[in-house]
């Protein structure tokens, strides 16, 4: 059972999919879960549809019952990668409750480190197709022609939030938010920071390394 932190542009979407595979357990992240929901139109589905349309971040107690109903189910008993969740110190100590409840133990919590220049480089370079939705990067992933989507042809745009300006602020939003949660884990004995701005890779490696000298 492994929480993965990390600043938005620290790669734990990219990250968490890589482990779900090497280590064979599922990799949950909320906002997957949320669109899932929301496109079969459940209960909680309709639920969390007010709160994004309105805008909102979706409640504490909302993210925590969706937590809980993914965690209940029978393939996260064996492991879990959990991206995305806890965001806040109240997240964290509501997913201490469920994890006792369900006799889940977290194993640890891995902190992906990178530096903001790092993430303003990572995130400002993203461009996307205003037809397809089609992702490119100016420099890891470039289009064949500039400003033009390889797939259909249509305009390459960079979003507002991936302005330099704008990822300060939600790196600084972060920060605020996550630096208690770090604190939190680091007195259990659960948090260990890795370097991800070395190749993919080498930094999944680490984690691998991590987990498996936890383990033995």
């Amino acid at each position: 059972m492994v929480i993965l932190l990390g600043a938005p542009g620290a790669g734990k979407g990219t990250h968490a999919k890589r482990l779900s595979s090497l280590l064979g357990i599922p990799h949950i992240s909320t906002g997957d879960i949320f669109r899932e929901e929301m496109e079969k139109n459940s209960e909680l589905g309709q639920e969390v549809r007010r709160y994004v349309e309105r805008g909102e971040l979706v409640p504490d107690e909302v993210v925590n019952l969706v937590v809980k109903k993914r965690l209940s189910q029978d393939d996260c008993k064996k492991g879990f990668i959990l991206d995305g969740y806890p965001r806040t110190l109240q997240q964290a100590e509501a997913l201490e409750e469920i994890l006792k409840e369900l006799s889940l133990p977290l194993k640890k919590v891995i902190n992906l480190v990178v530096s903001e220049e790092e993430v303003i480089r990572r995130l400002s370079g993203r461009r996307i197709c205003r037809n397809c939705g089609a992702i490119f990067h100016i420099v890891n992933m470039p289009p064949k022609k500039e400003g033009i989507c390889d797939y259909c042809g249509g305009e390459l745009y960079q979003r507002d939030d991936d302005k330099p300006e704008a990822i300060r602020h939600r790196l600084a939003v972060y920060h605020k938010q996550t630096e208690p949660l770090i604190r939190f884990y680091e007195e259990k004995g659960l948090l260990v920071n890795v370097n991800c701005e070395v190749p993919l890779e080498q930094s999944v490696e680490e984690i691998v390394r991590i987990l498996k000298d936890d383990s033995d």
